[in-house]
């Protein structure tokens, strides 16, 4: 491999030009928003619908708003105009379609300008995270796990198939009880549920610890994830006739509150700004152009600059806002590898590996 160089202007044009013509951004399910019921009569079918659509997107703008954002920044949610939101949504899908002369019912799904979004958020200094939760193990111990309690019973429920952070339930056999069953919450670590997160494919555990107090019924969390401290946090519900009745209320309060625990760790402060260069191997210009085309697409990266470029090589110089950690995770969520410290870093596109 022939050292860097500074790109010549021709050559530098010629980068340009071609991610000028690079595929569309990378899309991003989180931006979807679904489910939105829409009924609206006009004089004609067609005036019926454009009304219905108008009318969902500050309802899909609301959920996708709470879907990003950490509970305490609720209140902050920025009041956006029917021009604005228009200009936000880049298309939506209708389904069950009913219509007559004069009326139109269906329901709608709403996809968001990634960018836009940010764009607002960051106007509002609201952290929010863009990123996809990957799924976790969770074990429900009251005060130790078992398959067939009630409190495990209550993360049964099919309402939790689509959780902000999908989770798993360990499947209870006798293989999972031989590393839960002597489980204690409080001396828990990472390596005593490592085997059994490995089986669900979760790279971080859950412990969700129910204990009556009074009155109220207390539940403590525990994150637990390799090589990082745990995490802890817990509240309070009042106790209905009993912890059994309590436990699916407790359920719903519990997934919020994870939900509230992992934008915590993921969501991207404004304040913190940072700058990396990385190498990247070229395959082919259209590769290239892909590569810079995902990594611009995603929000927290403020810009993307060739710094260098060689046959078969070439260095980017990324600012991004937040920390770098929450730089990998949102490159990953493109389908882009970050790998590295300090002052030496690597990317690659794909599930490929980074060449040391």
């Amino acid at each position: 491999m022939h050292p860097l160089i500074r790109l010549p202007a021709l050559v530098l044009a010629l980068a340009i030009s071609c991610l000028l013509t690079a595929p569309a951004a990378f899309a991003d399910s989180t931006f979807e928003v679904s489910g939105i019921h829409v009924d609206a009569s006009a004089k004609s079918v067609a005036e019926a619908r454009s009304a219905a659509v108008a009318s969902g997107r500050p309802t899909a703008w609301n959920i996708l708003f709470r879907r990003l954002t950490r509970q305490q920044d609720w209140t902050r949610q920025p009041v956006l105009d029917a021009a604005t939101l228009q200009k936000m949504v880049i298309g939506y899908l209708p389904s069950n379609e009913r219509r007559s002369t004069t009326r139109y019912v269906a329901d709608m799904t709403y996809t968001f300008n990634s960018e836009m979004v940010a764009r607002v958020l960051q106007s509002a200094g609201i952290p929010y995270t863009s990123t996809t939760a990957k799924r976790v193990l969770l074990v429900p111990m009251a005060p130790g796990f078992a398959r067939g309690s009630s409190w495990t019973a209550a993360f049964a429920s099919p309402r939790f198939a689509v959780a902000p952070v999908p989770f798993a339930l360990p499947p209870g056999d006798a293989a999972d009880m031989t590393y839960l069953g002597g489980l204690n919450f409080d001396t828990a670590n990472w390596e005593q549920v490592a085997t059994v997160a490995a089986r669900i494919k979760a790279t971080e555990a859950l412990l969700v610890l129910a204990t009556p107090a009074g009155n109220k019924l207390q539940v403590t969390i525990k994150r637990l994830g390799q090589g990082e401290l745990p995490m802890k946090t817990s509240f309070e519900v009042p106790l209905l006739q009993g912890a059994t009745a309590t436990y699916p209320g407790a359920a719903d309060a519990t997934m919020r509150a994870i939900d509230d625990m992992w934008k915590n760790q993921k969501a991207v402060d404004y304040g913190q700004k940072g700058k990396l260069t990385a190498t990247v191997h070229i395959a082919s210009l259209g590769q290239f152009s892909a590569l810079e085309n995902a990594i611009t697409s995603v929000p927290n990266v403020a810009s993307v600059n060739v710094a260098a470029m060689d046959i078969g090589e070439a260095r980017l110089t990324i600012s991004y806002i937040g920390s770098p950690e929450q730089l990998k995770t949102a490159l990953a969520q493109a389908g882009v590898s970050l790998r590295g410290s300090g002052g030496n870093w690597q990317i690659v596109q794909g599930a490929g590996t980074v060449q040391p």
